[in-house]
């Protein structure tokens, strides 16, 4: 009976340890041995990380990477935190409302975000014509300004969900015996609660910090002349395409390296700040004055309401007449009507492409997360430090690097549906795997243990008593996994053929393009897709929004 618990769980453990060898270490091996070969000798050479670390044009795209990625952390700091304060400390009408507002703001696609802003903000947007219209001008939405912006409204349900999370766990002993020694409640705030906080807070940043950088479609559409590490490697390979993009990939190894970096900084600063206390009681909302709570809900309404209100934009114009890419005045289902006609092969794909990724993720990170919490050995915890990859690595990195890994014999398969499954596979798996990690953290080993004394196999111990009490975990990731491959741009815009074409490439072109009726519609798609995924999430998960984090 050991020896079979030993051959079903190492078979798992070498299968799972031949996915990431396959479709995470073989393609990041890959491309960086392209970023170290001359693409007219085919010879070895450093010289294209010389050119992107010295030339100034490449020495621009990195300074205004760490310029919009810090600009788009700070910004959802300065607005996920008070928010998360606010709502957990304090009694603030339709708390849960709010959450689920933030958290349909956070799985919205950023260029969708970024394409709604042009819509309001742009040269012809119509809060800039209204407000001009009274005599107040508004900063051009293209630039850092739209950027940051965008990233800001984008990413601060991050902060927001992981802080209030954290502030929910604080012993309220502790801030209360800081009141009583006189402090004040800024002081309490920052002195007090912030620091007990500080791993969740660093986290979010962390997290805000590296998905800022790593986006392709906000910058290419918002950015104007900004150019960004993220788009010079995608326009790079664009004009490589006949031969091996050396310095694309040059690029997107120091974009990966400053993501590791941030990572790293990250960690260290959570251990020298090792800041814990114990949970006798969990802190209770207090009720604030009446001028107080109104400002209390003024800011907190405002700042969801603003991050929604591209969806709300996005939603309306998708109903607006059109003729060709100019709206008219009026209703109508025109815009539906020509995606159907036109381009319902993108709905097909991205349904299909979304659901056969997410069946191998299930059943593949079901696995995995088990192993990572049951069987803790050196090669495990070598795996678990893997799928810290596919958080950080930009999706333009690894599209390009499976167009270098798979475009030659044995595994031919650039212009494929094939390509995009695995890469959506391989990018959302994590979601599964963490989920399933933290929900057997709750269940203990000794139920199995009791079923296996009892005479039921490894397998079927597992299949009959660990599984079911899994499956809620398991569905909350798996629905994760789909909003966030269904939602994919960056690594499908370089996989991509005419007929893999998926929603999200299809709505960047369409924005590009000018036709923002098929692009509002196609995006309103995607909203309701991930809206409902949303629902079922809080239905398995008990309304739990931390899960989405």
């Amino acid at each position: 009976m050991k020896n079979a618990r030993v051959d079903v769980w190492t078979l798992v453990l070498a299968v799972s340890v031949g996915v990431i060898g396959v479709l995470l270490v073989w393609p990041l091996t890959s491309i960086f041995a392209a970023s170290v070969i001359d693409n007219r000798t085919g010879d070895l050479t450093l010289d294209n990380y010389v050119r992107v670390l010295t030339r100034p044009f490449f020495q621009t795209a990195m300074l205004n990477s760490l310029i919009v990625g810090v600009g788009g952390m700070l910004g959802a700091l300065l607005l996920g935190i008070p928010l998360a304060v606010l709502t957990t400390r304090y009694v603030i009408a339709g708390r849960q409302f709010l959450s689920t507002l933030a958290v349909l703001a956070l799985v919205s696609p950023p260029f969708i975000g970024a394409y709604a802003w042009i819509m309001m903000l742009g040269r012809n947007g119509f809060i800039r014509l209204g407000l001009e219209s009274i005599g107040i001008e508004v900063p051009s939405i293209y630039g850092f300004f739209g950027i940051i912006l965008v990233f800001s409204l984008k990413f601060y349900p991050f902060v927001f969900l992981l802080t209030a999370s954290s502030l929910g766990t604080i012993n309220p002993s502790i801030e209360e015996a800081a009141e009583g020694l006189g402090a004040r409640p800024w002081r309490r705030l920052f002195q007090i609660t912030l620091p007990l906080v500080f791993p969740a807070i660093s986290a979010a940043a962390l997290l805000t910090f590296v998905l800022s950088i790593a986006d392709f479609g906000t910058p290419s559409i918002v950015g104007g002349n900004v150019r960004v590490l993220a788009t010079t490697a995608y326009n790079l390979f664009n004009s490589e395409m006949g031969g091996n993009p050396g310095l694309a990939s040059a690029t997107s190894v120091v974009l990966i390296a400053m993501s590791l970096v941030v990572v790293a900084l990250q960690r260290y600063a959570v251990r020298r700040r090792n800041v814990a206390g114990a949970l006798i009681r969990r802190p209770v909302p207090r009720r604030l004055g009446r001028l107080a709570s109104v400002v209390a809900h003024v800011v907190c309404y405002s700042i969801v309401l603003v991050s929604s209100l591209p969806s709300l934009v996005v939603i309306y114009m998708s109903f607006r007449k059109t003729s060709g890419p100019v709206f008219q005045p009026g209703l109508s289902l025109d815009s539906y009507a020509k995606i159907i006609r036109e381009v319902p092969h993108v709905i097909g794909n991205s349904a299909t492409y979304s659901f056969i990724a997410v069946a191998l993720i299930v059943i593949v990170g079901t696995g995995i997360g088990y192993l990572l919490a049951r069987r803790e050995t050196v090669l495990t915890g070598a795996l678990d430090g893997a799928f810290v990859i596919p958080f950080v690595m930009p999706g333009v990195v690894l599209g390009l690097a499976y167009v270098v890994t798979f475009n030659v014999p044995p595994l031919e398969l650039t212009g494929t549906a094939t390509i995009i499954v695995l890469m959506l596979f391989i990018r959302r798996l994590p979601y599964t795997v963490r989920s399933s990690v933290s929900i057997l953290k709750q269940i203990k080993g000794s139920l199995e243990e009791a079923a296996i004394s009892l005479g039921a196999g490894p397998a079927q111990a597992f299949l009959k008593i660990t599984l079911p009490l899994m499956l809620p975990g398991i569905v909350a990731g798996g629905l994760m996994s789909f909003i966030t491959a269904i939602n994919e741009l960056s690594s499908s815009l370089i996989l991509y053929v005419g007929r893999t074409m998926t929603m999200p490439v299809r709505i960047y072109l369409s924005v590009l393009d000018g036709e923002f009726g098929t692009a509002a519609a196609l995006a309103t798609i995607l909203l309701f897709a991930s809206g409902l995924a949303v629902y079922l999430i809080f239905r398995v998960s008990g309304r739990n929004e931390s899960a989405f984090v």
